[in-house]
């Protein structure tokens, strides 16, 4: 700055009057020039602003009188209506359907609504492409025709219900396998001196890749405890989320060690040793349960055809005569 200030005196020389004019009139280009392009900015993303308003009401516009709005705003309503009267507080059988969709892995608030409308949807339509596909492809008596457009109805009407199932039993093989070592990372995250809060974020992220659904379930939890839920609530939820006897005796271990004032990092030891041993005792069930499943298959697939090795040599030695 000096050398800048020395070479102005050196060019203007004594003139200070004219060397703060100048600078007076750097300065003020300087801010002139600022402002100029702070306000030719805030133009062009105004005007840019405005023009993506313009097309994204031009398109929703569009989209309203067109096929596509049309049919989204009929598909909402549907929606909105199954909602409404099928997933309501006051049903049980919604309720229960509820309960299963979450044990499922489905937590959208709609899942209920989709239920219905996907199970009538394929009743529907499996009963009509029968109805319209049969006679093309096949030649049948009209009882056994109306009887594939039934079967096909009672298909389309019990899939969503079979998924479900599938889906909550591959989630709770999930759940049992791992249980135990979810526990076991509890034990180690209390022993560190982690609070339950803590402890279940911590076990969260550890199984999120080997058991996924699990860490989903935990993570809810989690979620559930910071919205202000009590953490016996929340574990009582958990469990039943989980479907598992065993999540729920862990929140009510959980809530008697929290009332009776126990050592709660020494009942999720004792109770962790628990679930291995019962891990243990159900492969060695099924296990000891292997040679009684297979005699079925042996018996109908391996014996006849040991017999007809061993036999047909002596039968065909008794029918050529050469015994």
């Amino acid at each position: 700055m000096n050398g800048t200030f020395d070479m102005l005196t050196g060019i203007l020389g004594d003139h200070s009057g004219s060397m703060l004019v100048l600078m007076v009139f750097l300065a003020a280009s300087v801010l002139a020039f600022g402002i100029m392009a702070t306000v030719h900015a805030r133009s062009s993303v105004r005007r840019r602003a405005a023009g993506i308003a313009e097309y994204t009401g031009e398109r929703e516009a569009a989209d309203k009188h067109s096929l596509r709005g049309s049919s989204a705003r009929a598909v909402q309503r549907l929606l909105d209506y199954t909602t409404k009267h099928y997933s309501g507080e006051k049903g049980g059988d919604a309720k229960v359907l509820r309960r299963r969709l979450i044990q499922a892995g489905i937590f959208d608030a709609r899942a209920v609504a989709y239920f219905f409308v996907a199970r009538t949807t394929l009743a529907v339509g499996l009963g009509v492409g029968a109805f319209l596909l049969l006679p093309l492809l096949l030649t049948q008596k009209p009882s056994m025709f109306w009887l594939s457009v039934m079967v096909s109805s009672i298909v389309g009407y019990i899939g969503p219900s079979f998924y479900v199932d599938r889906r909550i039993a591959k989630n709770m093989d999930e759940h049992r396998s791992g249980f135990p070592d979810f526990l076991d990372l509890m034990v180690v995250c209390a022993d560190s001196g982690l609070s339950m809060e803590a402890s279940l974020e911590r076990v969260g992220r550890e199984l999120g890749d080997t058991y996924p659904s699990l860490c989903a379930n935990i993570h809810m939890t989690n979620l559930e405890i910071r919205a202000g839920k009590t953490m016996t609530d929340a574990l009582e939820h958990f469990g039943d989320r989980l479907g598992l006897e065993e999540a729920r005796a862990f929140a009510t271990l959980i809530q008697q060690s929290a009332e009776l004032g126990s050592s709660i990092t020494d009942a999720l030891r004792v109770y962790s040793d628990d679930m291995r041993h019962k891990r243990l005792s159900r492969a060695e069930e099924k296990a000891y349960s292997l040679p009684a499943k297979l005699a079925l298959p042996m018996m109908i697939c391996i014996f006849p055809v040991i017999f007809v090795v061993i036999l047909l040599p002596v039968a065909v030695r008794l029918y050529t005569g050469s015994y």
